[in-house]
C-alpha cells in the first residue's frame, strides 16, 4: 500500500493520519512546529486549540450536537481526545487544550503506521498527499496552493480571546451558574447598566493592532467577529450577543443583571479560564486596561491575551469535488478549515472526508457520496453548492441540512428530529461502505 503524506498535524490533519493508519495505510504526517511556528500556535503539540476551549454544544438539541454524534460514531480520535480531557462547560464539550493536545500527539507518535517528521513543507510532494495545513498555511504552502486553486484562494481575519488566573477573580463581584438552572460550570461577571455603558465605550476607543485602513479591507469572519467590532454596531450589541444575561439571575439579587460576562473554564485543574465571546484585536495593553473595566476582573491576571491571525481557505465551490479533491490533481486532497468549513468539529470532519476519499482512491474506487441527511453530508453539500462569488467559511447549522418533511415549529424538537435523522442515515451509510473500521483502544 502507498504511503499517504498529510501535510500539518492540527485537528484535520490529525484525524486524517489517524483514519488512514486504523485502515492499514501507512502515513507520513509532516508538522512544521515547533520548528516554525504560527501567529496563534504556541507549543508542538499535534491538534492544538488556538481559539476558545469549547468544541460547542455536545447535546442532539443543537447542529454541533449532531455533528460530534457523528464523528463519534466515525472513531473519530480527536472527538476521543476530547472526551478524555473533557472539562466542565454546561451542554457544551470544553477541554483541558494540553492534555487535548498531548492525547492526540501521544496516539499518532506510537501509532506504527504513522511516521512524524518535523519540518515545514515548502512544496506539495508528488504521490498522494492530504493538505491539512488549516487557516494558518505557512507562506511558502500558501503560494503552492495558490498556483493550483488560481485567484480562488481567499481568507478572513480571526480573534483569540484572552485567558486569565481562577485565583485573580475577584468572587464578590462574580457567581457561578449555567444558563438556564443547569450547572454551574461558568464564572458569571454580572454588569450594571453604567458599568456596561463603560466597557461598551472602552471596547469603541480603544486602540487596534491592526490600522483601521487595513482592517477596512480585509473580512472577518462573521461567526467570530472581535468584541469591540461588535460594540461598534451599537450599544446593545453585546447585551443581546456574548454578553446576554438571560437565564442567569444573580443570586445575591435573584434578578437578571443588565448584561454578564461568562468566564469558561480552560484546564483540568480549573486554575485557568477564557473570556466567552471577547476574541479581540486590541493591543494588549489596551486589552488589560479595557477588561479591568469589568467589576469582577478588576484585578486579574492575564496569562493569554488575545491576538489576530489571517485564516486563509479556498473557494470549494470552484476548486474541489464532493470528496475534497483538488481540482486538476487526482490524489491531492484537502482538508480541515482550509477547504471552507469554519470549527473544530467541522476541520475534523472534513479529515475523516479526505482519509476516506484517500483510501477508496488508493484502492481505485470512488468514495460514495456522504448522505446528504447527515450533518457532515448537509456541509459536503454546501462546499459543493454555494455561490463562488459570495462564498465564505460555514459552520454546521440548521439551514445547511435538509428541510423535514413535516414542520416542526420549536427550534428543539426541530433539531433533534433533524438529528435522529442524520444519524439513521449515517448508520444506514456505513453499514452499506463497511467503512466504520476497527477499533484500536489499546492505544489511549
Amino acid at each position: 500500500m502507498k504511503k499517504v503524506t498529510v501535510i500539518g498535524a492540527g485537528l484535520a490533519g490529525s484525524e486524517a493520519a489517524w483514519q488512514l493508519a486504523r485502515r492499514g495505510i501507512p502515513v507520513l504526517l509532516v508538522e512544521m512546529r515547533p520548528g516554525k511556528m504560527t501567529p496563534a500556535h504556541t507549543g508542538g503539540f499535534f491538534g492544538e486549540l488556538v481559539c476558545s476551549n469549547s468544541l460547542g454544544a455536545d447535546v442532539l438539541t443543537s447542529p454541533a450536537g449532531i455533528l460530534k454524534a457523528e464523528l463519534r460514531r466515525l472513531d473519530s480520535l480527536v472527538m476521543r481526545a476530547a472526551d478524555s480531557a473533557s472539562v466542565p462547560a454546561g451542554r457544551a464539550l470544553a477541554v483541558d487544550r494540553e492534555r487535548f493536545a498531548e492525547t492526540i500527539t501521544n496516539v499518532l507518535l506510537n501509532h506504527p503506521l504513522v511516521e512524524i517528521e518535523r519540518k515545514e513543507m515548502t512544496e506539495i510532494p508528488a504521490g498522494p498527499c492530504i493538505v491539512a495545513t488549516g487557516p494558518l498555511t505557512s507562506e511558502a504552502m500558501a503560494g503552492c496552493l495558490k498556483a493550483l486553486a488560481g485567484e480562488e484562494f481567499l481568507y478572513f481575519f480571526d480573534a483569540v480571546a484572552p485567558v486569565l488566573t481562577r485565583d485573580s477573580i475577584d468572587m464578590t463581584r462574580a457567581y457561578r451558574a449555567s444558563r438556564y438552572g443547569g450547572k454551574e460550570d461558568y464564572i458569571n461577571c454580572p454588569l450594571n447598566e453604567a458599568e456596561y455603558d463603560e466597557l461598551v465605550e472602552g471596547l469603541v476607543s480603544a486602540e487596534r493592532a491592526l490600522k483601521h485602513e487595513f482592517e477596512k479591507k480585509q473580512p472577518y469572519f462573521e461567526g467570530c467577529l472581535p468584541v469591540e467590532i461588535l460594540a461598534m454596531r451599537g450599544r446593545d450589541t453585546l447585551r443581546f450577543g456574548p454578553l446576554r444575561p438571560v437565564g442567569l439571575p444573580d443570586p445575591s439579587t435573584g434578578k437578571e443583571p443588565f448584561a454578564v460576562v461568562q468566564l469558561r473554564q480552560d484546564n483540568t485543574e480549573g486554575t485557568l479560564f477564557n473570556m466567552v465571546g471577547f476574541q479581540t484585536n486590541l493591543k494588549w495593553k489596551e486589552q488589560e486596561r479595557v477588561f479591568r473595566i469589568i467589576p469582577a476582573l478588576r484585578e486579574a491576571e492575564f496569562v493569554r491575551l488575545g491576538v489576530m491571525h489571517r485564516n486563509l481557505y479556498v473557494n470549494a465551490p470552484r476548486v474541489l469535488d464532493r470528496a475534497l479533491r483538488m481540482a486538476g490533481r487526482e490524489d491531492l486532497f484537502l482538508a480541515g478549515q482550509i477547504v471552507g468549513v469554519e470549527g473544530y468539529m467541522e476541520s475534523t470532519a472534513m479529515g475523516i472526508v479526505s482519509a476516506l476519499a484517500m483510501a477508496r482512491f488508493l484502492k481505485g474506487e470512488a468514495f460514495p457520496a456522504w448522505p446528504r441527511e447527515s450533518a457532515i453530508g448537509s456541509l459536503l453539500h454546501y462546499l459543493s453548492d454555494a455561490v463562488p462569488e459570495t462564498f465564505q467559511p460555514m459552520n454546521v447549522n440548521l439551514g445547511i441540512f435538509p428541510p423535514l418533511e413535516n414542520r416542526v415549529r420549536s427550534r428543539t424538537d426541530r433539531c433533534q428530529a433533524v438529528g435522529a435523522r442524520a444519524l439513521k442515515a449515517l448508520d444506514a451509510f456505513l453499514v452499506t461502505v463497511g467503512e466504520n473500521g476497527p477499533n484500536e483502544t489499546d492505544l489511549f
